[in-house]
């Protein structure tokens, strides 16, 4: 498996540094989380689309993915929702990155089977372009669809090969999901697995991987008795939570933590 991490950890910082980050602390690749307050987001010209994609080949290091905030499954017309997909694909591919994230973002005003159909709906939708420009859009387990069960209910439906799942094991647990259930729900439809440490299932917190609560060590079994052989991508989630250790002070010990337990797991 290759190691990632988000740029979620260290928000605002400029490309070139995220990019020595990866190098010095021996990372394969990098999320890069889309948003305007960032450096990469859909707004970037055409030139400054290239300019990045060069500077990660120049630096040798792998553009795993674009991180993206549509919500598929939000209520609502569905023009906006598949606009916001359509650029951060066609960001992806500028980029050379082969996935791009969403959520699904249900609303508790919605009923299960509304949020469901409606997700499905947009990503089937969205699955022809994806195609197209030769980029996966992957949902991610997060609230509305926080495990593989409630992920599936939507995959399912679609069943095209350019949609698929992103892993968020924080939020897979965090709904009473033992990794071996989660993976059986989306061996199927998995593009990578997102990794944290967090404190407590009262406080998440974000903490060096190993120092907290969740299964990391069971998640990175399963997916070796598996033979799965993808991306784990360290989402250290400090943007959000301004206490948390910097993460630039953490890379060594996660990459050596990770390392270790896929050894172990061998």
């Amino acid at each position: 498996m290759k190691l990632a991490f988000s740029t979620l950890g260290v928000p605002g910082l400029p490309l070139p540094d995220v990019l020595s980050l990866a190098t010095a602390h021996g990372y394969h690749g990098v999320e890069l989380r889309a948003h305007p307050e960032e450096p990469v987001h859909p707004g970037l010209s055409p030139a400054e689309r290239a300019d990045t994609a060069g500077a990660f080949k120049a630096a040798g290091v792998e553009l795993l993915g674009v991180a993206g905030y549509a919500r598929v499954a939000a209520p609502g017309d569905d023009g906006p929702v598949l606009d916001e997909i359509r650029a951060l694909l066609q960001l992806a591919h500028d980029l050379g990155a082969p996935f791009v994230r969403v959520f699904p973002g249900g609303r508790p005003e919605q009923s299960r089977e509304e949020a469901d159909a409606t997700a499905a709906r947009r990503l089937g939708t969205a699955a022809e372009d994806a195609s197209a420009l030769g980029v996966r859009v992957l949902l991610e387990t997060h609230d509305s669809h926080r495990t593989g069960a409630d992920a599936i209910r939507v995959l399912g439906p679609v069943g095209h090969r350019s949609v698929g799942a992103l892993w968020d094991v924080m939020h897979t647990w965090l709904g009473g999901e033992q990794p071996s259930q989660t993976y059986a729900a989306l061996a199927p439809h998995l593009g990578y697995v997102q990794v944290k440490d967090i404190a407590s299932a009262d406080d998440t917190t974000p903490v060096a991987l190993g120092a907290g609560v969740l299964p990391l060590a069971e998640v990175v079994e399963e997916l070796s008795r598996h033979g799965w052989d993808g991306w784990l991508c360290w989402e250290y989630e400090k943007r959000w939570y301004e206490s948390a250790a910097p993460l630039p002070g953490l890379l060594d010990a996660g990459r050596e933590h990770l390392a270790r337990l896929l050894n172990e797991s061998a």
